[in-house]
């Protein structure tokens, strides 16, 4: 039986503890966010996993509101609010300024800083003192190729100094939606630029990049070592900050 320490006193519903899935549920593989190697994803409640699940359930209240449901809408509301509070309570860490995974198992932060803290802002959880707050932390992930994943260096294709395009485009979203729209351009820019660079050199696009020298040449040295060309993910991000940065140039 998986561990679920206090559980019971936290009032939680045993889905906020979703650690062992967010890597995979959430896009993620493997870095030293959950433990070395991600070795006690088990124990965490993480940020990106709760917020996309926040997202899914006020879709489902949403949807089932346009189908005239309005029980189900209730109870997906519920679902949702109930959701956010944990999220406030549990993963906000206001002395860092950031969105951290909770571990559940010894009943503190991770102190892993890492680029999921956008998450919920992106999702709308994060009040407008919060997003002040990361907005300003933004120097901790962002490099002259864009954001990287984290600023811990420990190997893996998930840490420092590797920025991936879906991380990039919802941290980009995120400003954006809050009136940051100077710094969603200044790092969509430096991303798009990044991609260009490459694209120039050897016509790929690659699954991600080396945002600190801004190039695709990687040098992972634990787990997945491969840098895969054609990745859609890639694709889509680099249009989407392509239309962005149209549109702010107008």
């Amino acid at each position: 039986m998986r561990e679920r320490a206090s559980v019971e006193s936290h009032s939680l519903t045993e889905d906020f503890y979703l650690g062992d899935r967010a890597m995979r549920e959430s896009g993620f593989d493997c870095s030293f966010r959950f433990g070395s190697f991600c070795g006690l994803t088990h124990h965490f409640a993480p940020v990106c996993l709760n917020s996309l699940l926040y997202r899914y359930e006020c879709d489902m209240a949403w949807l089932a509101g346009e189908l005239n449901l309005a029980k189900e809408g209730q109870n997906w509301n519920a679902i949702a609010e109930h959701r956010a509070e944990a999220i406030q309570k549990y993963l906000w860490r206001g002395k860092e300024g950031l969105f951290m995974d909770y571990n559940f198992a010894r009943e503190l932060s991770s102190g892993y800083r890492y680029l999921s803290a956008y998450y919920p802002m992106w999702a709308g959880l994060a009040t407008r003192e919060q997003a002040e707050l990361l907005r300003k932390n933004l120097y901790i992930f962002e490099r002259s190729g864009g954001l990287s994943m984290s600023p811990t260096e420990s190997g893996m294709q998930w840490d420092e100094p590797y920025g991936w395009a879906p991380c990039n485009w919802i941290v980009v979203e995120s400003l954006k939606s809050y009136g940051y729209l100077d710094d969603a351009l200044r790092i969509a820019k430096a991303f798009v630029a990044t991609v260009d660079k490459n694209f120039a050199r050897d016509a790929t696009m690659r699954e991600k990049y080396d945002v600190v020298k801004g190039d695709a040449e990687v040098h992972v040295t634990a787990g997945y070592k491969e840098n895969v060309i054609g990745f859609g993910w890639t694709n889509g991000v680099y249009l989407k900050m392509l239309e962005l940065l149209t549109e702010g140039a107008e």
